[in-house]
């Protein structure tokens, strides 16, 4: 069985890291995974907790026209080097929460992505060892505020709104190099996306090497590695979800940002 490293919140509001069983229940680490942790004797029930994003990190890193075919339908071309951006962490938010509808744009699109964890403290990583760096993969929606992008020409505004980075729902430590990436729309059969994750033009051990050598990335650390052709917008109450062969499904649904604050 391919294991579920997870994050979750009981109902007495305590925050543990641990793995999930096939039946739902968790069984508790006593640190986050790639700190080392270890199995407790402690086990929640399904009726006992929620998840959350699967990791908490000091930094998100995302890589833009990163797919050749998303970077022409952004009316440009692939860069000669990785086009880096970030996220505040105070934009990530779990599987099956609210994405807030910011009143301040009129066009909210989705980009479904591979997101990569980071295992280990790592400055100045050549590619040949990026690999061993890492913790595992879990899923990413690289929500943006497309007119405010746009306007603004560069993209912390269109990309930083408190819920605009989904994660998760739990991380595994293995995936196969042509696993499928698709984004799918409310009830709808056809994806709005669908790309192999070897249709990436900069490799994860390109990305992991080149952002080294700008900044020290830490145990935790999140890199979205961009997201395909067919990103679109969404409209109020459609859910978004994003499926990647090995990992699972992450889902969400977008509402006005006047409807609640995110937990």
């Amino acid at each position: 069985m391919v294991q579920r490293y997870v994050r979750v919140k009981t109902t007495q509001a305590q925050t543990y890291y641990g793995l999930l069983q096939l039946d739902r229940s968790v069984q508790v680490l006593d640190a986050p995974s790639w700190l080392g942790g270890q199995p407790t004797d402690l086990k929640l029930e399904p009726e006992t907790y929620e998840l959350l994003a699967p990791c908490a990190p000091t930094k998100i890193i995302a890589v833009g026209k990163n797919y050749q075919q998303h970077a022409a339908e952004m009316g440009g071309e692939v860069p000669k080097e990785p086009l880096l951006f970030l996220k505040p962490p105070t934009a990530v938010t779990a599987h099956e929460k609210p994405i807030y509808y910011p009143q301040a744009t009129a066009q909210v699109d989705y980009e479904g992505e591979l997101a990569i964890v980071i295992g280990e403290r790592i400055r100045y990583c050549p590619p040949e060892q990026a690999r061993s760096k890492l913790w595992g993969y879990t899923i990413a929606n690289d929500v943006t505020a497309r007119d405010l992008q746009r306007k603004d020409g560069q993209w912390t505004r269109a990309k930083g709104f408190d819920s605009f980075c989904p994660l998760g729902p739990w991380i595994v430590r293995d995936l196969s190099a042509g696993a499928t990436l698709q984004t799918f729309i409310n009830d709808e059969t056809q994806p709005r996306q669908s790309a192999l994750l070897t249709e990436m033009v900069f490799s994860i051990e390109q990305l992991v090497a080149q952002i080294s050598d700008i900044m020290t990335l830490v145990p935790g650390d999140v890199i979205l590695t961009g997201t395909p052709a067919g990103v679109g917008p969404m409209q109020i109450n459609d859910r978004v979800r994003i499926e990647i062969e090995g990992i699972g499904s992450l889902e969400n649904y977008l509402i006005p940002s006047n409807q609640g604050k995110k937990s």
